[in-house]
């Protein structure tokens, strides 16, 4: 079926109203002003609507012209962002790039590389995508994902990936003031840890085989969906269990978390940047590029070989 409505037409109503004539949208468009009103009027034949009111010394948009002509620039905008869209494929730039996020890391520690790579007013799309333990290499392998900011050295699976170190998370051991665990003095046994709940991230990997850590044989568990839940729980008491050193450290300078001494140890966890070692999109090795720089993640992650 024959659409009156085109994109020359709507550019043509466009130049009329911002113009304020068929004369000056004539010369804004390099057009004679026979050819915009011969435009007009098959448009309003087509449509059997008039578009302009032409019974002063002006032609003025009716309230049906109206509204076609601000819908009609939205679809114009969105012509442009298209055709704009278009050339930075053609050039190597991806439409849309999808980061896993270790739960381990918080989402701002991404967000001043994104405010850069907004700056450059590209036409991607970023997705970010919290991922708990093997998740994140889950995700990568079946490629759910483009990039992972996180990736562990423990749940890595075979494949053709590249990786760069972004550093290591140290973890404390962690309950609330009020917790029974609190009052004690000194270094705490296994076995009395193990009477209260521990509060678990759950692993989010699909396909890979999902593994935990720091619970304590026949301690029962509070499961939850990722590090932000798991500290809030043990704010509030629910449960114990180890944490990020950096995502507490206000909660254990505020009091609303207490560190206590336990009979064993966990390491920290080394973090990765990870792709596919094929993948080389422009808006991915931009990304890559910039978070390899080493330094920025000092708030988040320690140096490797530094002390925890």
């Amino acid at each position: 079926m024959h659409n009156a409505i085109t994109i020359d037409a709507l550019k043509v109503l466009d130049a009329i109203d911002r113009k304020g004539s068929f004369a000056g949208a004539a010369n804004a468009l390099f057009r004679v002003p026979s050819a915009i009103s011969y435009t007009v009027q098959k448009l309003e034949d087509d449509l059997k609507v008039e578009i302009f009111d032409r019974s002063g010394h002006r032609a003025v948009l009716t309230p049906a012209g109206r509204y076609l002509l601000d819908q009609g620039r939205n679809l114009l905008d969105a012509t442009d962002a298209l055709a704009h869209a278009t050339r930075q494929v053609a050039q190597g730039w991806e439409t849309r790039l999808k980061i896993a996020l270790n739960t381990l890391l918080p989402a701002e520690s991404l967000f001043p590389a994104i405010r850069q790579f907004q700056s450059l007013n590209i036409p991607v799309e970023i997705q970010l995508v919290e991922e708990v333990f093997a998740g994140a290499w889950d995700a990568l392998q079946s490629r759910r994902v483009d990039l992972v900011f996180g990736a562990d050295n423990i749940s890595r699976p075979a494949g053709p990936f590249t990786t760069t170190s972004i550093g290591e998370v140290p973890f404390i051991y962690a309950v609330a003031p009020d917790h029974p665990l609190a009052q004690i003095e000194g270094t705490v046994d296994e076995d009395v840890i193990a009477r209260y709940p521990a509060v678990v991230a759950a692993d989010s990997s699909r396909t890979l085989q999902p593994w935990s850590a720091g619970i304590f044989s026949r301690q029962r568990t509070l499961t939850v969906s990722n590090i932000d839940q798991k500290i809030s729980a043990q704010v509030a008491g629910l449960g114990v269990g180890w944490l990020p050193e950096a995502r507490v450290r206000e909660h254990i300078e505020t009091g609303r978390l207490v560190e206590i001494e336990i009979n064993s140890s966990r390491q920290p966890v080394i973090l990765n940047l990870a792709r596919h070692q094929d993948d080389q999109g422009k808006a991915l090795m931009w990304f890559w590029d910039t978070l390899s720089q080493p330094g920025q993640f000092g708030r988040w992650v320690n140096p490797l070989n530094s002390p925890a």
